[in-house]
């Protein structure tokens, strides 16, 4: 049901019902995170400008671009039909103009869908559209082109939704009433529609920023504190691996922080601490039982150290989430007998359930996450492919998700306290028996489990389960570019650089909201 942009404007399938059409406007501009009043706005709006082109029907048009033949040289859609511009044009085939003056903003549109009564007409383009019942006598549309003519206003399909839809008729009918009102929504609609993909107000650049912070630009408050220095890092660190909490707890509670970055919107990431609100805290990939109680612990850290600070010196509970992993990831790694200091970088803040809209943050939710071994049920597509479009989500390179696979199942931050893939007999230390224990060929890997995404290695010799592993584990020992990665980092000299590898890929999730550190 695509049609030109967005919905098919005649109706589904071409179905010239604006009630059916109205269910699917509603479906598509709610993936795009708008309401009701916005996707009324945007519509009234976009087509107080302009006009369809459907001279004739689209019989005449060549293929796109990508289909034409190689002299045409990537024009497509060539138009056989008199000259091919202005009176001869074909887009869509649907022809007209909505509004009396399109070059002008005005409230026209809705006062032609309100003022008129419509009927269904087959259009010169041969589509389905709507013009006046009195169309002879309401020529009140200048033709593009030829100044001694004029036309009738247009309606599609997908117009008259707004005025038949039980929800989207009280909203037009108040935007014709008001037309301020209509405005403001519409400007504020289509601000949102052109700027969503730019991630959050730190990313805008020039004097027409707006000052007004909007719910779904997923707002942070400013930091209105000291931030913490060195002194007050190594203290934080010590309170933390203090606290009771493991370091597989540490680890997973900084990813389920920050892993929701994705870099397509900019949206997500560990700044406002959202792990600790709904949506997420009730994901199942983020284990919210287990997640509440190291959030209470962390709670309980920072009030302690916030309370203990004479000056103006504080943290954030989103600074400390991500200073808590990188604590988890140092004592690992010491553990495995290395010492490394992961970067980290104050600045976050918390923000509040006032200014997070739960539902556009529920279509975040990962249902798929190989780093940590995750994988929802109902899911057709590979959990290897699942794990590389997540790592594209997070803007890794193919050795950076490999260092944190391998990671991961090191430190055991599987969901669910998983044992799959934790190929180690030291978890919780940030080794690399992940590769080592993978590529070791007095293991043999058979299906088993009872679920054809898990599979059993046993020892070749004696047939005794050694390790059980998922596609999301094995494909780095299957594909011949992942494999060549696990081997540098699982051969004999491969301990330091897997360490090495390991900590700039973590500090850089961690880091990938960080707008202001760029």
């Amino acid at each position: 049901h695509m049609g030109l942009i967005y919905v098919n404007p005649e109706g589904p399938n071409a179905n010239p019902d604006p009630l059916a059409a109205a269910r699917y406007i509603r479906q598509t501009f709610k993936r795009m995170a708008m309401n009701d009043e916005e996707t009324v706005a945007l519509i009234a709006g976009g087509h107080t400008f302009g006009k369809a082109h459907g001279a004739s029907p689209d019989d005449q048009v060549g293929p796109e671009p990508e289909g034409a033949s190689i002299e045409e040289q990537g024009f497509g859609w060539t138009n056989a039909r008199g000259t091919g511009m202005a009176s001869d044009a074909v887009t869509s085939a649907l022809e007209g103009a909505w509004t009396n003056n399109p070059v002008q903003w005005d409230n026209n549109f809705l006062e032609n869908l309100h003022n008129h009564e419509w009927e269904l007409i087959t259009g010169p383009g041969g589509k389905s559209q709507y013009q006046p019942v009195d169309a002879a006598s309401v020529a009140t549309v200048p033709d593009a082109h030829d100044p001694s003519k004029a036309h009738a206003p247009m309606m599609l399909t997908t117009d008259l939704s707004l005025r038949m839809d039980p929800d989207y008729a009280p909203i037009a009918r108040r935007f014709l009433e008001n037309p301020g009102d209509f405005e403001d929504a519409f400007a504020r609609a289509w601000f949102k529609l052109t700027h969503r993909d730019m991630g959050p107000r730190a990313r805008y650049l020039g004097p027409l920023v707006p000052e007004e912070a909007l719910l779904w630009q997923d707002p942070v408050p400013a930091v209105d504190h000291e931030l913490v220095g060195a002194a007050e890092i190594a203290d934080l660190k010590a309170r933390v691996l203090a606290s009771g909490l493991s370091v597989s707890q540490l680890v997973a509670t900084a990813w389920a922080s920050a892993a929701t970055f994705r870099g397509t919107d900019k949206r997500g990431g560990a700044n406002g601490a959202r792990v600790r609100l709904a949506p997420q805290k009730d994901w199942e990939v983020n284990d919210p039982a287990e997640l509440a109680g190291a959030l209470q612990a962390l709670e309980q850290v920072r009030a302690d150290f916030n309370g203990s600070q004479s000056g103006g010196v504080r943290i954030s509970l989103a600074d400390l989430i991500v200073l808590a992993g990188c604590a988890g990831v140092e004592q690992a790694a010491r553990d495995a007998g290395r010492e490394v200091e992961v970067p980290f970088a104050p600045g976050r803040t918390d923000a509040t359930e006032e200014w997070t809209d739960a539902e556009s943050f529920a279509v975040l939710e990962p249902t798929a996450d190989g780093f940590r071994n995750y994988l929802q049920g109902g899911r057709d597509e590979p959990a290897e492919e699942l794990l590389v479009e997540r790592a594209c989500l997070l803007t890794l390179t193919a050795p950076e998700m490999t260092a944190l696979v391998g990671g991961m199942r090191a430190l055991g931050a599987n969901a669910g306290g998983s044992q799959h893939g934790v190929l180690t007999d030291r978890p919780g230390a940030l080794t690399n028996d992940f590769f080592v224990n993978l590529l070791d060929m007095s293991t043999e890997w058979q299906a088993g489990g009872g679920s054809e995404d898990v599979f059993e290695g046993r020892d070749r010799e004696t047939g005794d389960v050694k390790w059980t592993g998922t596609r999301v584990d094995l494909v780095f020992g299957s594909n011949s570019e992942l494999r060549a990665l696990a081997e540098v980092y699982g051969s004999d000299d491969g301990q330091d650089d897997f360490v090495r590898d390991f900590v700039a890929a973590w500090g850089k999730v961690m880091n990938l909201d960080r707008f202001d550190l760029a």
